[in-house]
Parts: structure tokens; sequence; C-alpha cells
């Protein structure tokens, strides 16, 4: 090949390493966050500003998971231990959420509230939810991750394809990366093929006609933060990995799930999910 050829794969490379894969990494953590987000306002029908400390509380139960499986010497090699312990973790922030459905939201939805109601609820709920994790962890920086650190590093890659620049790829990015298109593959095929997906999207386009329909509308709801609660929890879990937790730099993900969920009245058609996953990588 010509110098003038190398030249380009190497800036290419240089590109790769410090634009395009940090933004893929990045981008797919906010994608679930903002599907999260999309969810509530699309079958609830307001605005979750707590969505940023749910993802700090779920992160908060996978860094105390991970410290207690390590001290007792519970790990796999290789493996990042906070992936074994999402599942648990999914478990209990499903458990808080669907609490404060039942001590909060559940109330003005009763009585019809209007949805700035519950938007400046969930104001407070944010807020008693960041404390929970400010008082368990502290405002201090957090590191979890263990096992392999690279899949492949700067000076394998040069090893391997002789070229000045490096790619290093990181066991956090490639787990993120490949776990983000397969929830988002799995949410597409839950709304549109099951047929709980198919009542949750009949109860979010049209509530009185779904209750006529014989929808259960608690189940819907239940359903929702089971889901809201999965995706939160992965997403703040891979965040922390990849770049560490602060409980102040995770809870103001919300304004970027916010502003990156433009698309959520698109998420029951046949492109939204995809559309709203893209729009928030790129």
């Amino acid at each position: 090949m010509t110098s003038d050829s190398i030249d380009i794969i190497n800036a290419f490379a240089l590109l790769t390493n410090f634009v395009i894969l940090p933004a893929l990494s990045y981008g797919s953590q906010l994608a679930l966050g903002a599907l999260a987000v999309t969810l509530v306002y699309s079958v609830l029908r307001f605005s979750n500003f707590a969505q940023g400390d749910s993802m700090a509380f779920g992160t908060m139960i996978v860094i105390l998971l991970t410290g207690f499986m390590i001290s007792r010497g519970w790990t796999i090699s290789g493996i990042p231990t906070a992936l074994l312990v999402i599942p648990i973790a999914i478990v209990f922030t499903s458990m808080y959420l669907l609490t404060m459905d039942r001590l909060i939201y559940r109330h003005y939805r009763k009585i019809k509230a209007k949805s700035i109601t519950i938007v400046m609820s969930s104001i407070g709920v944010m807020f008693v939810t960041g404390g929970i994790v400010r008082f368990v962890l502290g405002a201090t920086a957090q590191k979890f991750e263990d096992g392999e650190r690279f899949i492949f590093s700067v000076r394998e890659f040069k090893a391997y394809t002789g070229l000045e620049q490096g790619i290093a790829f990181k066991t956090s990015q490639f787990l993120t990366i490949t776990i983000a298109f397969l929830l988002v593959a799995f949410v597409f095929y839950f709304l549109q093929k099951t047929k709980t997906g198919k009542a949750m999207r009949a109860y979010s386009d049209n509530k009185e006609l779904a209750l006529l329909s014989g929808i259960d509308p608690d189940k819907m709801v239940q359903i929702t933060w089971l889901l809201v609660a999965a995706l939160t929890t992965i997403a703040g879990a891979l965040y922390g990995l990849d770049k560490g937790f602060r409980t102040s730099t995770i809870s103001f993900i919300t304004l970027t799930n916010f502003c990156l969920c433009h698309c959520r009245r698109y998420w029951l058609s046949n492109w939204g999910n995809c559309r709203c996953f893209l729009s928030c990588i790129f």
C-alpha cells in the first residue's frame, strides 16, 4: 500500500480509538436510559425525572453485591463480577420502583391528576432516591470493575497490524454495545410480537378502549416498571463499569435521557425503538 493509504488507515484507527468506540459505548448507555424514560412517558403518561437517580439506585445495588461477592471470592476469571449480579440488582430495583409506584404514583392515577402533578411528584422521588444512594455510598467515586480490562490493547493491535496508531477495545465497551443491541431487539420483539406487548400498546393508545377490551391496567403498569427497572439497572451498571460511578454525575443523566427520547411517541411503530436507539447513539 502507498504511504497515503497507510496514513488514512492510521487516521481512521486514531478516530476509532478516541471517538467512535467511546461514542458507541456512551450512546448505548444513554439509549437504554432513554428507552426507560420513553416507556414511562408512553404508558404512564408522565415525564419521570427520577430516571437518573433510579439508575444510581440500581448501580448502588450492583456495587454492593459486587463488593460482597469479591470479598467472598465468588468470582469467575475474566468476567466482570458486576455482570453476574445484575439480575439480582434488577429484582431489588424492581421492588423499589414498584413500591414508589404503590405509595406515590398510584394515588395520582386514581384521582386522574394532571401530568404536571405527577411530574412534580417524580421530582420528589428523585430527591429521595438520590438521598438514599448518597447515604449508602457517599459522594466519592466508586470503581467496581474486575476481570479482563481489554479485549485487545493498543500494543496488541499495533503488533498485529503493524500500524503506527492503535485501537484499544475495552471489555466494558464490548459488553455495553452488545448488551444494548440485544436489549433493544428484545424490547422491539416484546412490544410487537407478544400478547402482553400488544396489550401495552393498546393501553398506551387508548386507555378507556383498552379497559373495555378487558386489559388489566394494574398489570400493564407493573410490567412497565419491571421493564424500566431492567433497562435502568443495566444502563447504570454498564455506565459504572465503563466510566466509574459518581452519584452526582449519573443523576444528571436524566437531562440527557430527556433530550434523547424526542421520538417517544414513535416507540409503538415498527421501527420506533430502533430510531430512538440509533438517535441516542449518534
